[in-house]
């Protein structure tokens, strides 16, 4: 089963940026092109092929630089995902990083929360310190709890939303 999304352009010039100094072939889809095509995907059911009609007069079908579009679709999908992908190692290896930062930081905290509130000659003041430590150690380890439990999704999505845009099956309607 496949699914569509329809585009319709006057010139195949529209889909590009015009500031993008490199070859057709190479060049980067114009936002708001890459905006809609990854609005409709979100729409689409996440099994299914997608195919990519664009639409345009036919005199700029024929166009020879409007054959290779399939190519730049695959193209600048594919980088993005591969960008997307950095993106979430980085935060992956972020996590690790504070994750061992924040169990040093609990470890520490408990272990003076042991041994600290002995040496304070108040009970409620003891008392407080040790909660006070433990509750610091927690909250160290908050964000790397936040990175493996939730921030990781989004980014693993988007990576796949643009892998899955990459093997898109794009054709030229001349209309």
């Amino acid at each position: 089963m496949s699914s569509t999304i329809e585009l319709q352009v006057e010139k195949f010039g529209q889909l590009f940026e015009t500031f993008d100094p490199m070859p057709f072939r190479e060049r980067d889809l114009d936002r708001n092109a890459e905006e809609y095509i990854v609005d409709c995907e979100r729409q689409l059911p996440r099994g299914s092929k997608i195919r990519i009609l664009v639409h345009m007069p036919a005199e700029e079908a024929a166009h020879e630089d409007a054959r290779s579009i399939s190519m730049a679709f695959s193209r600048h999908f594919r980088y993005r995902a591969e960008v997307t992908a950095g993106s979430l190692r980085e935060l992956l290896r972020i996590g690790w990083y504070s994750l061992a930062v924040g169990l040093l930081v609990l470890s520490s905290c408990v272990t003076a929360a042991q041994f600290l509130p002995p040496l304070l000659d108040e009970r409620h003041l003891g008392a407080l310190v040790r909660e006070g430590l433990i509750i610091l150690g927690w909250v160290a380890n908050w964000r790397p709890i936040e990175i493996f439990l939730y921030d990781w999704w989004p980014i693993a999505r988007r990576r796949n939303l643009y892998a899955r845009l990459a093997e898109a099956d794009v054709k030229i309607i001349p209309s």
